[in-house]
C-alpha cells in the first residue's frame, strides 16, 4: 500500500468558454510514501497556463511563482499523464489536505481532457477531514495546515509554504504523526460514482417556500420567555437568502421576529434559525427621541 500525498497550486481566472471563472492548475506536488511511511518519491512540475496567461498578485506573493514558470510548464493533460505513470498501479490511496484540490482537479480535467473523473483516483482521503477528528477538534472550527502542523509541534520554517511540493511534504510529516491504520480506513472512500456525485455538489440555499425539500415544521417559533407556540402574524419574506416572518406570543403579548434558513447538502438539509424580540419602527423612533431629550437636558444641566 502506498500513500500518495497530493497538493496544487491554481490561478483564478475567466474561462470565455464557460462564460465565468475557474480555478486553473498551475503546479501539483505530491510525495509517495510507502506502507511504513518512508517517502520513496516525490512529483512536481508547473503546468502550463492556457487560460490565464498572467497570475494574479495575490497568487504571486504568496507562492513565489512567476509568468515565465506557467508560460514555460507542461500541458496539463501531459502532466497528468505523467503523474498517472508516476502513480502506478500498485494499490494506493491518495490524501489531500481539504477536498478542494479534488473538486479543482476534476474541473480541470472536465475542461481540458473532457472527463468528469480523476483516472488515477481509487481511494481518496481527505486529511484535514481525518486530522480534525484524531486532534478531537470540532467540525465546525476548519484548522488549516500550518496551523495543525503548529498543534502537532511540527517546525515547518524550512518549508515553502504554498508551493505544491513543500506543503505536501510538511503534510507528509503531519500524517505521520496522527497515522492510525484502522481509523483511517474509516476515513477512505472509494472513488465511485456516488463519491463525484457528492464532491461535485453544490450546496445551495433554498429560496422557494413551496419546495418540498423544506419542513414546514420547523417554521414555527416558540417565545423565548414562556415557551409557548407563538401565532405569524405577518407574511413571509426572503431576506438574506433566509425566510423571515413576525410572530406574536399571545400569552406575553410580546412579537418575535422569526428567521430561518434552509441549506441543501448532497445527503443532508441544514436548517438554522433565530428569534429575537421585534421592536416597532414606531416604537425605535420614541427610543431615540427620548434618548435625544436625555441627553440635551444633560447638556442644559452641565
Amino acid at each position: 500500500m502506498n500513500y500518495i500525498i497530493m497538493d496544487l497550486e491554481w490561478n483564478n481566472t475567466y474561462c470565455k468558454k464557460k462564460k465565468g471563472f475557474m480555478n486553473e492548475i498551475i503546479e501539483i506536488g505530491a510525495v509517495k510514501l510507502n506502507s511504513n511511511l518512508d517517502i520513496v518519491d516525490t512529483y512536481s512540475v508547473f503546468i502550463k497556463a492556457q487560460l490565464g496567461k498572467k497570475l494574479h498578485a495575490r497568487v504571486k506573493e504568496l507562492t513565489n511563482i512567476t509568468n515565465d514558470d506557467i508560460s514555460s510548464g507542461t500541458p496539463f493533460s501531459q502532466a497528468m499523464s505523467n503523474f498517472r505513470k508516476w502513480v502506478s498501479h500498485e494499490e494506493n490511496v491518495i490524501l489531500t489536505w481539504g477536498d478542494t484540490d479534488i473538486r479543482v482537479l476534476i474541473e480541470n480535467f472536465k475542461y481540458f481532457n473532457g472527463i468528469s473523473f480523476i483516472p488515477f483516483l481509487s481511494n481518496y482521503v481527505n486529511l484535514q477531514k481525518y486530522a480534525q477528528a484524531f486532534m478531537n477538534i470540532s467540525k465546525a472550527d476548519q484548522i488549516g495546515l500550518s496551523a495543525a502542523a503548529e498543534k502537532l509541534g511540527i517546525n515547518f520554517d524550512d518549508y515553502s509554504l504554498h508551493r505544491a511540493l513543500d506543503d505536501s511534504k510538511l503534510t507528509a510529516d503531519l500524517f505521520k504523526k496522527i497515522f492510525n491504520e484502522n481509523m483511517l480506513k474509516s476515513y477512505t472512500l472509494v472513488c465511485d460514482n456516488s463519491f463525484y456525485s457528492k464532491i461535485t455538489f453544490k450546496p445551495k440555499v433554498i429560496t422557494d417556500i413551496n419546495s418540498p425539500l423544506i419542513d414546514k415544521t420547523k417554521m414555527v417559533s416558540l417565545c423565548d420567555v414562556c415557551g409557548s407556540t407563538c401565532e405569524r402574524i405577518s407574511d413571509w419574506r426572503v431576506i438574506n437568502q433566509s425566510f423571515r416572518a413576525i410572530f406574536l406570543c399571545k400569552k406575553c403579548k410580546r412579537k418575535i421576529r422569526f428567521t430561518i434558513r434552509f441549506k441543501e447538502y448532497y445527503d443532508r438539509i441544514d436548517i438554522k434559525s433565530s428569534s429575537v424580540p421585534f421592536i416597532e419602527k414606531k416604537e425605535i423612533k420614541n427610543v431615540v427621541a427620548v434618548e435625544a431629550g436625555t441627553n440635551q437636558q444633560n447638556k442644559t444641566e452641565e
